[in-house]
């Protein structure tokens, strides 16, 4: 059994007991229990099956806290699945329901971070053909915005968690972003 398999089961087993021991209202263990089976079929990568959990989970579940980490989850499916925009607006409502969440941050500032690069890129493959040097201005400055985005929530994951995203923290002191 690998190391994964190990933590799931673990996982579980405790999970389980808390739902036994914790008083929890019926439809309190009811969305836990369907957060937990989307956690499950995320891991084997069956995201429809997830996303069918975790929706179910979202309308069952009342406490904000817990309803952000189900949004972020539902965010790394779409992103997962490269659906960008809808991973961003999971995300951010995770992030509204739970500022201290630097996981969902740093992944907002990645997304961001990866339009501009294809923003400069349509710039850098554009001015080869027949683009009016407007346009590849245009691109170079909404790949400028973008990134001045990433660097924004890549700031407040690293407020949040100073120990982690060392690569975003050298993207940040290389472009001149760092505070």
């Amino acid at each position: 059994m690998g190391v994964r398999n190990f933590i799931d089961r673990v996982f579980t087993v405790i999970s389980d007991l808390i739902l036994k021991l914790l008083p929890a209202s019926k439809q309190e263990k009811q969305a836990f229990a369907y957060y937990k089976a989307g956690m499950a079929a995320q891991a084997e990568g069956d995201y429809a099956e997830a996303l069918e959990n975790y929706y179910e989970s979202l309308y069952l579940d009342e406490d904000q806290y817990d309803r952000s980490y189900t949004l972020y989850n539902i965010g790394l499916i779409y992103a997962k699945n490269e659906n960008y925009p809808r991973a961003l607006e999971y995300y951010h409502q995770a992030v509204s329901l739970n500022s201290n969440l630097p996981q969902a941050l740093n992944n907002i500032a990645a997304i961001y971070h990866r339009q501009g690069l294809l923003a400069l890129e349509m710039a850098s493959q554009d001015y080869d053909s027949t683009m009016e040097i407007s346009e590849e201005y245009e691109y170079i400055e909404l790949a400028k915005g973008l990134f001045d985005k990433a660097a924004e929530y890549w700031y407040q994951a690293l407020k949040l968690a100073p120990d982690n995203y060392p690569r975003a923290r050298n993207w940040l002191r290389i472009t001149g972003r760092a505070k």
